[in-house]
C-alpha cells in the first residue's frame, strides 16, 4: 500500500516533469526544422499538454485496465471544468471570448454527444476509437487551417503566446529534451498506472473509479497550474480556452488512441453516472458562458467546484 502511494506520488511528479521537458524539446525541434509558429502552437504544445492522459489512456487499455484508460480521460474532462475552471472562478472571474462561445464549445458540446452515443451500446470498438480518432483529424486540421487563414485571431492570439513562454535552444539540446521526454512519460505512466491499479485491489474499488479520481487529478494538474497562473497574471481569457481545448483532446485522441489500441468494454454507470456528469458540466459551461456577457463570476465558480466535491463524494460513497 505505502509503496503503490508512493509510485502514484512519485509518478505524478515525473509525468508532469516530463511533459513539460517533451514539449519544450519538441517545439524547439521543430523551430529549428522551420515550422509555422502558429502550428508548433497547436500541434505540439496542444498534444504535448495532453501527452499524460494519453499515454497513461494507452497504457492503461495496453496492460488490460479499460477503467483507468476511460476513467481518466472522462474524469480529466470533469476535473478540468468543475474543479479547474471552478477554483480558478473563485480566485478572479473568467472571461469567455466570442470564439470560444461560438465555435469551440458547441465543438466540445456535439464531441460529447458522439462519445454518449458510441459508448450507449457498452463498449468503445475499434470502428468508435477510429471514429473519434477521424473527428479529431478534421478538427485538429480545421484549427490549424483556420489558425494559419486568420492570424489575427485569438486562437493565434493564444497559442503563440504559450509558444513564447516555451525556451529556445540549440537542436542537440532540444533532441536530447525531446528523447528523455518521452521516456520519463513512458516510464512514469506506467508507475502511475500500477500505483492506481494496486491502491483499487487495496481497497476493493474499481479502476474506474481511480481512474475518475487520483489519475484524472494527477494527470490534470498541469492544467490546474496554468489556469491559476493565468488567473493570477490577469489573463483569465485563457483559462476557459485552454481547458476547452484539453477536453476536445481528452473525448476524441485519448478514448480514440486507447480504443485503437485495446477494444473496451463499458460499465453501464460510465453512461449513466458519468458521462451524464461530463454532460452536464459541458453544456453549464455554455449557459455560464452566456448568462453574464462573456464571463464566469464567482458565484458560477462555486456551483461547479460544488458539484466537483458531490460528484466524488457520491463515488465513493457507492464504491466503498
Amino acid at each position: 500500500m505505502l509503496l503503490a502511494t508512493l509510485a502514484i506520488i512519485v509518478g505524478l511528479l515525473l509525468l508532469i516533469w516530463a511533459a513539460d521537458r517533451f514539449v519544450d524539446g519538441a517545439a524547439a525541434t521543430a523551430r529549428y526544422f522551420g515550422m509555422p509558429q502558429l502550428l508548433i502552437g497547436i500541434v505540439i504544445i496542444g498534444f504535448g499538454t495532453s501527452a499524460p492522459e494519453m499515454i497513461v489512456s494507452a497504457l492503461s487499455a495496453l496492460n488490460g485496465n479499460p477503467g483507468i484508460a476511460l476513467g481518466n480521460a472522462y474524469g480529466s474532462n470533469i476535473t478540468n471544468i468543475a474543479l479547474i475552471l471552478g477554483f480558478t472562478a473563485l480566485i478572479l472571474p473568467l472571461a469567455v471570448n466570442s470564439q470560444v462561445l461560438k465555435q469551440e464549445l458547441p465543438m466540445l458540446i456535439f464531441v460529447t454527444a458522439l462519445s454518449a452515443f458510441l459508448i450507449m451500446d457498452g463498449a468503445v470498438t475499434r470502428t468508435d476509437a477510429w471514429i473519434l480518432l477521424a473527428t479529431f483529424a478534421l478538427y485538429m486540421g480545421w484549427s490549424i487551417w483556420h489558425g494559419l487563414k486568420n492570424r489575427d485571431d485569438t486562437l493565434g492570439d493564444e497559442v503563440l503566446e504559450e509558444l513564447n513562454t516555451r525556451e529556445n535552444m540549440p537542436l542537440g539540446k532540444s533532441i536530447i529534451w525531446l528523447l528523455i521526454g518521452l521516456a520519463v512519460l513512458m516510464g512514469s505512466s506506467q508507475l502511475l498506472v500500477w500505483g492506481a491499479v494496486e491502491i483499487a485491489h487495496h481497497f476493493g474499488v474499481s479502476d474506474l473509479v481511480i481512474g475518475l479520481t487520483i489519475v484524472a487529478i494527477g494527470t490534470s494538474l498541469p492544467e490546474l497550474a496554468s489556469s491559476i497562473m493565468a488567473a493570477r497574471k490577469g489573463e483569465v481569457d485563457l483559462a476557459v480556452g485552454n481547458i476547452i481545448g484539453s477536453n476536445l483532446f481528452n473525448t476524441l485522441a485519448v478514448v480514440g488512441i486507447s480504443g485503437s489500441i485495446s477494444p473496451m468494454q463499458v460499465g453501464h454507470e460510465m453512461f449513466s453516472r458519468d458521462m451524464l456528469v461530463m454532460s452536464v458540466l459541458t453544456v453549464l459551461l455554455l449557459i455560464f458562458g452566456f448568462g453574464k456577457p462573456g464571463r464566469i463570476n464567482r458565484v458560477e465558480g462555486l456551483i461547479l467546484l460544488l458539484a466537483y466535491i458531490g460528484y466524488n463524494y457520491y463515488l465513493f460513497q457507492t464504491a466503498l
